[in-house]
């Protein structure tokens, strides 16, 4: 099953999170190292981008460096199965899990001490890793379970 980790770069666990996901089996994007390279990071488009105006901004998103980063990212969402939200995190990684949910993806929010969202209620809220991965091989298994016809279905049914 291949996951799509969203966190912080700031975020201490996020590194553990993928480690413990990959060692159970997993197929994880890490957006801090991903495939062929190293993350994004605004520096490596300007090193003052801390002091940019909303139109500097904006120009920023089109640098061909930002452009890679958030090809690199959307791809790995758009081919993940399911998202993990490790918690704290920011609000790229809000967005990932709202196009995620968007797209009818399944949605695991890791839990950290914080003030409740509602609208949480969206995803599965999980306390820890191994909850996590109980959770995910419960979703794998039924991923693949055979295609049952009901029993008192017409044979006769036009496909």
């Amino acid at each position: 099953m291949k996951l799509y980790v969203a966190s912080s770069w700031r975020n201490i666990r996020q590194q553990t999170v993928v480690g413990e996901l990959r060692q159970a089996g997993f197929d994880v994007y890490d957006f801090k190292n991903p495939p062929g390279g190293t993350g994004f990071d605004w520096a490596n488009v300007d090193p003052n981008w801390k002091q940019w105006t909303p139109q500097e901004f904006r120009e920023g998103l089109s640098h061909p460096i930002a452009h890679r980063g958030f090809q690199s990212d959307m791809t790995a969402l758009d081919m993940a199965d399911a998202v993990v939200l490790v918690m704290p995190c920011g609000r790229s990684a809000h967005i990932e899990a709202g196009y995620a949910l968007g797209a009818h993806k399944p949605v695991f929010i890791l839990l950290s001490m914080g003030e409740p969202e509602l609208m949480y209620k969206m995803a599965e809220l999980v306390l820890s890793v191994d909850e996590l991965i109980s959770k995910l091989d419960a979703l794998e298994a039924k991923r693949f379970e055979p295609f049952a016809t009901p029993l008192d279905a017409p044979l006769d049914m036009p496909f």
